[in-house]
């Protein structure tokens, strides 16, 4: 079934919710799961970051990803049998883009990501969901 699952974790409420169902798939396929999560310039950047420029606010957010990522993989390795969290993945750039760009890389079968709701905005551009279904190299399960 599914033997090597991508699960994207944006930090948002969705993300516990996009967890648990990975662990639960790759616990019933006897698959593994890595952790993915694109950072880019938020809206609610903390205050501090504004002083930072080019490199230094990559390297920032970097950092506070992998710190997340991190933290999160330790809390699931409660909740999985061991080796189940095969990797974590941080890096910059589009979040649809880097969710497919890691898929690729570690020849997933599957893609886990959250739904976002439609704004207006949303209407117009599309969300990371539609775009990751749209180019995903693989299946795609999008949790509500």
């Amino acid at each position: 079934m599914y033997r090597n699952i991508v699960a994207a974790l944006d930090g948002s409420t969705r993300s516990p919710a996009v967890l648990a169902k990975a662990l639960e798939l790759a616990r019933l396929s006897g698959g593994k799961v890595h952790l993915c999560r694109a950072m880019s310039i938020p809206i609610d950047l903390p205050a501090l970051t504004w002083a930072l420029r080019g490199e230094d606010l990559g390297a920032f957010l970097l950092d506070h990803g992998q710190q997340e990522l991190r933290l999160t993989a330790q809390q699931a390795a409660g909740l999985a049998p061991e080796g189940t969290i095969a990797g974590v993945h941080c890096r910059l750039g589009k979040p649809w883009s880097v969710i497919c760009e890691v898929a690729a890389e570690q020849g997933a079968d599957l893609i886990i990501l959250g739904s976002h709701g439609f704004d207006g905005i949303d209407h117009l551009i599309g969300t990371n969901a539609a775009r990751v279904v749209d180019r995903a190299g693989c299946s795609v399960l999008v949790v509500r």
